[in-house]
């Protein structure tokens, strides 16, 4: 019962956010201790507690309040994670639902098995960190399906369309990967996904979904 008011009541600062008119009252509305109990509870229900990042996860849900995506489900790249675990999680913020866990890979130029270093700038080869609006299904000449990403922080990520960062799939994320060569592949900037993992994601994220790329800095 605790969990289902708490989800409710993240739901309803969501919506606040979102300019959708809710009655709360106003020191709900306005204390951050408040916001902080209730994306723990969330943390807990989606049972992703010593999974992701909770610094990770707590920045998710604030990206939520402070982007109003026109849905409620979250990508987040844990690249505090080696390549070697699965740290790319789609959430249902609403449902309180983890409905896609999944290996990930960074940019070449961002390290080896772990990702270190970060750039927004073109020709980097280097994830780009912060947050992402994910835009429609594309048909990638060289990667199949994908999604189009457009980077909402201005020097974090804002060249993600020019530097065609893009979600797509690639044979070099997989567990076969990972035993022949100690990690995964690496992409030149994107978040590459198994390719059967890819088609499960596409629907879920497309045009409206956010991303979270997050990292310990």
């Amino acid at each position: 019962m605790i969990q289902r008011v708490a989800i409710l009541c993240l739901v309803l600062l969501l919506s606040v956010s979102a300019g959708i008119k809710k009655t709360l009252p106003e020191e709900v509305v306005s204390s951050n201790d408040a916001l902080t109990s209730i994306t723990k509870e969330l943390y807990i229900k989606t049972g992703l507690k010593g999974v992701l990042s909770y610094e990770a996860f707590q920045r998710a849900v604030q990206g939520v309040k402070q982007y109003s995506p026109a849905k409620t489900i979250v990508a987040v790249c844990d690249f505090s994670k080696p390549s070697t675990q699965e740290r790319f999680f789609v959430i249902d913020m609403q449902k309180g639902e983890v409905l896609l866990k999944s290996l990930v890979a960074h940019g070449k130029n961002s390290g080896e098995l772990m990702a270190t270093t970060f750039s927004n700038q073109p020709q980097s080869l280097q994830s780009s960190l912060g947050f992402y609006q994910i835009g429609e299904v594309i048909q990638s000449p060289k990667h199949g399906i994908a999604l189009l990403l457009e980077g909402l922080e201005k020097g974090v990520n804002h060249n993600a369309r020019q530097r065609e960062v893009i979600i797509h799939g690639a044979d070099y994320v997989s567990e076969a990967f990972i035993a022949a060569h100690g990690r995964l592949g690496r992409s030149f900037g994107c978040p590459a996904l198994p390719n059967e993992v890819m088609k499960k994601a596409a629907p879920l994220l497309c045009n409206g979904a956010l991303l979270y790329v997050f990292a310990k800095q």
